[in-house]
């Protein structure tokens, strides 16, 4: 790349949540962005909506008026690059009025919903045509469907950044919780029966931190204190068996230095080895491999520490970003990316 790219990022930045709310992939990408020089911009689009909505709550209006905003402050900043998150306030022909703003800008949607859910794929489809290239965090056939012959369809992993994973909890050997887990319930969850035949036979010594799924939930800071406060952590997700799929939180658990546990089926070892990371293949063989670690604390430190280094030098947002950026613009990639092979046109 010649200079350096300006990137707008559109997402939801969770201004309204006056610092309570969990800090996004969108998030990561930015900070990825300054850390490698570019110049980046966000625009908060459901906070800008809310915002301009009369009375606060009439929100078709405010929508209206927050896609006006965006075009506006694309025909002010001219990016190179605008990256579009979920983003379902902001319509098509907003996208279109961006390119006719700005020539030869690059627009990207990125999608971290599980390809299994019907939203999401509604999602995608509705940026086919719209996008010059497409994001999501799984990997495999499926992304075929997306393909126009005019964009690019790719898998682009979880990104983690060091103003974000600020813990080495592989360091530590004092915790308020050895297990760790919080997630929010939903249709169709495969988390539900996992963890109704997980929990009677989890070793009752294990000290559990687990939030939401029927428990109150934690959030913001809340969230991060639980984190950073958790010996071990489980990213299991609504749907398993999907190549390459996982939740943003394995970021948080893997970069913070969490023993992470996660099903085998999802191919992530292509990425992480038996020494960075802890498999499963049921409920009892993960309850097995949880008392083991729990009680052998060295062990555990070691593949706890391996895996956050691996986690945080493949996935660094900045690699991720780059990646992304050049892959929207044609370019030769200028690093061997590991997942580099999942584009399709």
């Amino acid at each position: 790349m010649k200079r350096s790219p300006r990137i707008l990022f559109v997402g939801n930045f969770l201004i309204r949540h006056w610092g309570n709310g969990r800090s996004g992939i969108d998030m990561r990408l930015e900070a990825g962005a300054i850390r490698n020089g570019w110049q980046a911009l966000a625009f908060s689009e459901r906070d800008v909506a809310r915002f301009l909505a009369p009375l606060g709550f009439m929100r078709r209006v405010g929508a209206k008026m927050m896609n006006d905003r965006l075009v506006k402050t694309a025909r002010n900043w001219k990016p190179d690059f605008v990256f579009v998150a979920h983003c379902d306030y902001v319509a098509n022909e907003t996208l279109y009025a961006i390119r006719e703003a700005v020539p030869g800008v690059k627009i990207i949607h990125i999608n971290c919903d599980p390809v299994e859910t019907e939203h999401c794929c509604e999602q995608i489809r509705r940026r086919m045509d719209s996008c010059d290239a497409i994001f999501v965090t799984t990997a495999g056939d499926k992304l075929k469907e997306w393909t126009t012959g005019k964009n690019i369809v790719g898998f682009y992993p979880n990104p983690s950044d060091p103003s974000f994973e600020v813990e080495d909890n592989s360091a530590k050997t004092e915790f308020r919780y050895d297990l760790f887990f919080a997630g929010r319930p939903a249709d169709a969850d495969q988390r539900k029966t996992l963890l109704a035949e997980l929990l009677p036979k989890i070793d009752p010594k294990v000290r559990l931190g687990f939030f939401g799924m029927g428990r109150p939930l934690v959030v913001g800071r809340a969230y991060e204190e639980a984190i950073a406060e958790s010996k071990m952590g489980l990213s299991i997700n609504r749907f398993e068996g999907w190549k390459w799929y996982a939740s943003d939180r394995l970021t948080h658990l893997m970069g913070n230095g969490l023993l992470a546990f996660q099903y085998e089926g999802n191919s992530m070892q292509d990425f992480f080895t038996k020494d960075e990371t802890v498999y499963f293949r049921d409920a009892g063989d993960l309850a097995d491999k949880i008392a083991f670690y729990n009680s052998h604390d060295d062990t555990r430190r070691v593949v706890a520490a391996a895996g956050m280094r691996k986690y945080r030098r493949l996935f660094d947002a900045r690699r991720v970003l780059r990646y992304m950026v050049e892959t929207a613009a044609g370019e030769a990639h200028s690093e061997p990316y590991e997942w580099g092979s999942e584009v399709y046109r």
